[in-house]
């Protein structure tokens, strides 16, 4: 029977699933950078259609989701590789901060390759906000109705912030910064959940960094135009 409480659930699991998700959308802006600016988008798009297939899947099967603690420790040590790949380079700023062109992988094209690495890393951060839902609500079709409207937000917000990251890319250097406290910061869940150790970070800690490094990296960015700019005329 459908309530009016269940249209209020589905607006709080759309909410969660935007704050949730800003380390999810920067990570996923950065994957695809490697591709064609008209790609970008293409391969987005079809990652909803995965998100969506996986994120329906991953709810039916919740109880089996709680034991995938070891995803967590891959997607660590894929993310904190990703940092150290883009800081270790020999070039300068300006290499570093132009995103490596996207290459084939395991038999796949560079864009089939990227959309495969955009799926992968969905699943790694989508684990959090199904078991969120699944304890919001009994509901099915709740659940789903809020993960798939909740999907749509993030990808909207990740086009703007690969449009920011053209317009000023020393955002992406900063981009990274957060990659890495997102990295560190599934290594802490993987040991809290395994019982190593007895604290894990605060969601509203975990965002409040992220906005800040963000922040910092744009005003940076701005004022590195804005130089640019007077030493050009």
């Amino acid at each position: 029977m459908i309530q009016g409480s269940d249209f209020l659930t589905i607006a709080l699991l759309v909410a969660l699933e935007g704050l949730l998700s800003a380390d999810n959308a920067m990570v996923l802006a950065v994957l695809v950078l490697g591709l064609p600016k008209a790609k970008q988008r293409k391969a987005l798009r079809y990652g909803i259609v995965g998100a969506f297939a996986f994120r329906s899947i991953a709810t039916l099967l919740a109880a089996f989701m709680i034991r995938l603690g070891w995803v967590k420790l891959v997607g660590a040590g894929y993310l904190l590789y990703l940092v150290f790949r883009h800081f270790s380079g020999s070039g300068g700023a300006e290499e570093r901060r132009t995103p490596p062109l996207a290459k084939p992988w395991l038999g796949l094209t560079a864009f089939w390759a990227t959309v495969v690495k955009v799926e992968l890393t969905d699943i790694v951060f989508a684990i959090d906000s199904i078991l969120v839902a699944v304890a919001m609500s009994p509901k099915l079709w709740v659940i789903l109705t809020g993960g798939i409207l909740g999907i749509i937000m993030m990808r909207l917000v990740i086009g703007q912030l690969l449009s920011l990251v053209e317009k000023y890319p020393p955002l992406v250097d900063g981009a990274f910064v957060i990659i890495a406290w997102v990295g560190f910061k599934l290594l802490v869940e993987y040991l809290h959940v395994e019982g190593y150790i007895g604290f894990e970070i605060p969601k509203w800690l975990s965002l409040g960094l992220i906005v800040v490094i963000f922040t910092v990296a744009f005003i940076y960015a701005r004022v590195d135009e804005q130089r640019r700019l007077r030493a050009s005329r």
